[in-house]
């Protein structure tokens, strides 16, 4: 089979390699599954891969097969697995257990081991191949109404946990009933986020630096959310007029805006950060004035990142909502379709220099593909 490989920690390693089909007893007790890979939607995790910024092979290889937004079908099944079949839709979760108390607890996205494994990132190959095999506690099955937006799954499942986990926190104070939000940033994660808030019911304001129109735009206000560009308005003046928001997502990978974001927040508010920011950025921030309110109004700042399955169930359930409630919106998010493994080149040069890209993913199955147009 083809697959698209780097070596990691070494930057623009990437090539196609020919590797075998990995048979299902790779997973011992006749509980593996073989997936045909259908499509993989890429973002700039495996943009720093390629840069040579992180990642580990697996262990007994000096390669990493990248790629962890998979939507794949299965094709074959050991004789001890259930609930899933031949023809079945599925997407993978990423991050795989290891030895804390909170890994062995089904919690593996809150790890507090040094060493990780996450597919297609750390130690465990990922999904820019034709076929993979795992065990079914870490595949979802996706409906077959859900197929054409099965790729955005991942995503979302780290939408769902940084509100779930707002939430969660706020149960401190008995009652938590937030009213608005605010987004920051309008990529793939934000444009998500703004639909996951849309979805509980809160009023959304989404910042981004372009200003109207654009696509990202659109989007933004087709859920009934409102688009606001920070080169015309700055995010302390838009807070004064539609907040001070209960709810704030940042999503922009620049993290000075973490600090001015802080200071919109409203009193029992929660700031939720999504962005991994590896560079040496540094920024003059206001202590006093920051610790003061965050202190006096019991604020509250946490980051998400990766998810276990349940959150990728929920993200089932949201987009069945938002499929219900806005039809055709969650594909307007894929713009940018890479046909086949071998134009892995022009997938890099799309997270590059794409501007107007919100999704980039690569089209595995040529069958896949024509379903989707």
């Amino acid at each position: 089979m083809k697959a698209v490989c780097i070596t990691p920690k070494v930057p623009h390693t990437a090539c196609l390699s020919e590797l075998p089909v990995p048979p299902i007893d790779e997973v011992p007790g006749g509980r593996g599954l073989l997936v045909q890979v259908l499509q993989v939607g890429v973002d700039g995790t495996d943009r720093e891969l390629y840069e040579g910024e992180y990642g580990a092979a697996p262990e007994g290889y000096d390669f990493l097969i990248i790629g962890h937004e998979s939507f794949g079908k299965v094709v074959e099944v050991g004789p001890n697995v259930t609930g899933l079949a031949p023809g079945d839709y599925v997407v993978a979760t990423v991050r795989r257990p290891g030895d804390s108390i909170y890994d062995q607890i089904g919690t593996y996205d809150m790890t507090t081991d040094d060493t990780y494994y996450e597919r297609g990132i750390n130690l465990l190959h990922g999904f820019l191949a034709e076929y993979y095999v795992e065990e079914p506690e870490y595949l979802v099955k996706v409906p077959t109404g859900l197929k054409h937006v099965g790729v955005l799954l991942e995503p979302m499942s780290v939408i769902e946990k940084g509100i779930e986990q707002a939430y969660e926190i706020q149960r401190r104070l008995k009652v938590w009933r937030p009213r608005r939000a605010a987004v920051m940033g309008s990529g793939t994660i934000g444009l998500l986020a703004a639909l996951g808030l849309r979805l509980c019911g809160l009023e959304v304001t989404s910042f981004a630096r372009t200003p109207k129109p654009n696509l990202n735009a659109s989007l933004v206000e087709d859920i009934e959310a409102r688009y606001l560009s920070t080169r015309e308005i700055s995010v302390g003046e838009a807070a004064e007029r539609y907040g001070p928001f209960d709810l704030i997502f940042e999503a922009t990978g620049y993290s000075p805006l973490v600090f001015e974001a802080a200071h919109a927040l409203a009193k029992n508010g929660v700031l939720i950060l999504s962005s991994i920011t590896g560079g040496d950025r540094r920024a003059e921030v206001e202590s006093d004035r920051l610790n003061l309110e965050f202190v006096l109004g019991n604020k509250v700042m946490v980051g998400t990142v990766n998810a276990h399955r349940g959150y990728f169930e929920r993200g089932i359930a949201d987009f069945a909502r938002a499929e219900a409630t806005w039809p055709g919106w969650l594909s307007r998010l894929l713009t940018h379709p890479i046909r086949g493994l071998e134009n892995y080149e022009e997938m890099f040069r799309a997270l590059a220099e794409a501007r107007d890209a919100i999704k980039v993913y690569v089209v595995v199955s040529e069958e896949q593909y024509h379903d989707n147009l």
